[in-house]
């Protein structure tokens, strides 16, 4: 138990590190430091620096995609609309994300830089996140709920619409005086993304 809470704390201390200093601006010594630990710690749960950093991101994108994978398979499953699948993967993504918000920021501002781990993200998680919205505008389109199937670019709005708040929280607050990490914004965002999704459904499924 005691090992683990460790783990936890390095987890925790690098994630504030990271969003203030960067990554590259953040030693292993300076985690240590902020999480009481020694280095030798960090070398057993993540080997270095590198290692912290995948698990971080590896973690989060994981449990990103798995919000959206489980609604898709209700769909699949014929368990609710793909309307209503759709809906609610927003609404839990939204969530997930306000509930880890620092390590949202982090991850999203990670997945900016052209580097080998980001590209195998890419073509991995973020790939597969595309694949999955597509997939429930298919449903959608074969259970006429929806008179065509929207292009590329719904996705691409649609994900952009899901990260904005969460990798430019400052912005939000400093220019619209909006907290994005009260539940009163996330309630209101998530009531204007599911008018602009609507208008891609059918008027009888709305």
């Amino acid at each position: 138990m005691k090992s683990k809470a460790s783990k936890e704390k390095v987890i925790k201390a690098s994630i504030d590190l990271f969003n203030v200093q960067g990554f590259s601006g953040t030693s292993v010594r300076d985690i240590a430091s902020k999480a009481n630990c020694n280095v030798a710690l960090i070398s057993y749960y993540f080997g270095n620096k590198q290692g912290l950093l995948e698990e971080l991101i590896t973690q989060f994108l994981e449990g990103y995609i798995e919000v959206i994978e489980s609604h898709v398979k209700k769909a699949e499953l014929k368990v609710d609309t793909a309307y209503d699948c759709l809906l609610n993967a927003i609404w839990e993504v939204l969530l997930y994300q306000q509930e880890k918000h620092q390590l949202a920021r982090f991850v999203h501002r990670e997945i900016t830089l052209d580097t080998t781990l980001v590209r195998e993200l890419m073509s991995t998680y973020l790939t597969k996140e595309k694949h999955l919205f597509h997939t429930l505008m298919m449903i959608g389109y074969e259970n006429k709920e929806m008179d065509s199937i929207p292009n590329e670019y719904f996705v691409l709005q649609l994900r952009g619409m899901l990260t904005m708040p969460f990798l430019h929280p400052q912005y939000i607050r400093e220019v619209y005086h909006l907290m994005p990490h009260e539940k009163h914004f996330l309630d209101q965002y998530f009531s204007e993304i599911g008018n602009w999704v609507a208008t891609h459904f059918n008027n009888t499924v709305t």
